[in-house]
């Protein structure tokens, strides 16, 4: 069934939501006729929309050029997301433990559509390649995060989820045939690791070990990314593999406990700081 031929679908409130989805790095500031070409909608709705919007905070407006752009608050509903995720909450422990053995950047990703979704990151202080910041979007296929993901399912799901995704070719090293992909999955799957050789980056040597619930579901992707060039694959593997699957078994099956999540702010964090019922304040 099409959701929005439900009666309980609220056009209005998912036409907003497409006009905040319509800003991106290339489309930072935009005008009205701009607003409403990238939302699909005529320009008195994208009027209306940016008005309310910037009523609620949630666009800013230039008084000089009249355009619009997202507001900082925009990033609350994400650090609210991020402060009460209890995977994250259980992870970050575990992720700074890694990286600061490792000497190299960590991630914790897990999936958003056809794409894995950073939500948990510690960078390297010895190098950084690139800026990835907490909520990049990388496509599935071409991520190691990806492809231990795509691991945890069947092979038709796998399939049909590699045929949906578009498969730009970002460098010469990124693999887009999707036989040749199912190829990589199923060796994902029978090893328990995943590796990306500069297939969405130049210089990027991405590994990733699977991080599962209680039920023995792969519902995230533990990711390490080390430069190419420093590390060959046979290196990188021997030496990070077994200390990233360490961590995802910590990740998968340790509850956390308050002192390890204090620095984090969590939610387990925050437990310690409120006043135990029935106590004075």
């Amino acid at each position: 069934m099409n959701p929005e031929s439900s009666t309980l679908y609220v056009q209005s409130l998912a036409t907003g939501i497409a006009v905040l989805d319509a800003f991106n790095a290339e489309r930072a500031s935009m005008s009205l006729p701009d607003i409403a070409a990238a939302a699909g909608i005529s320009r008195s709705a994208a009027q209306r929309f940016a008005y309310t919007l910037e009523a609620l905070g949630l666009l800013d407006k230039d008084p000089s050029s009249k355009r619009y752009s997202l507001s900082a608050r925009t990033l609350d509903n994400a650090c609210r997301y991020l402060e009460s995720h209890p995977l994250l909450d259980r992870a970050n422990p575990f992720l700074l433990d890694l990286n600061r053995k490792s000497g190299e950047t960590v991630n914790l990703a897990e999936p958003l559509g056809l794409d894995m979704i950073f939500i948990g990151r510690f960078p390297s202080p010895q190098r950084l390649l690139v800026h990835m910041p907490v909520g990049r979007r990388i496509p599935m296929y071409c991520s190691s995060a990806g492809r231990v993901y795509l691991a945890g399912m069947s092979d038709e799901q796998a399939h049909e989820t590699l045929l949906a995704s578009e498969r730009v070719r970002y460098t010469p090293n990124t693999l887009t045939d999707v036989d040749a992909l199912m190829q990589q999955v199923r060796e994902s799957r029978e090893r328990g690791f995943a590796y990306c050789n500069e297939e969405y980056y130049r210089g990027d040597l991405a590994l990733a070990v699977p991080v599962y619930d209680l039920s023995k579901r792969v519902v995230a992707g533990l990711q390490l990314s080390v430069s190419a060039s420093k590390w060959t694959v046979r290196r990188a593997l021997s030496r990070f593999i077994p200390l990233m699957q360490e961590t995802a078994r910590l990740i998968s099956t340790t509850p956390p406990t308050p002192r390890a999540l204090v620095p984090f702010g969590g939610g387990a964090a925050r437990d310690l700081h409120a006043t135990p019922p029935g106590s004075q304040g």
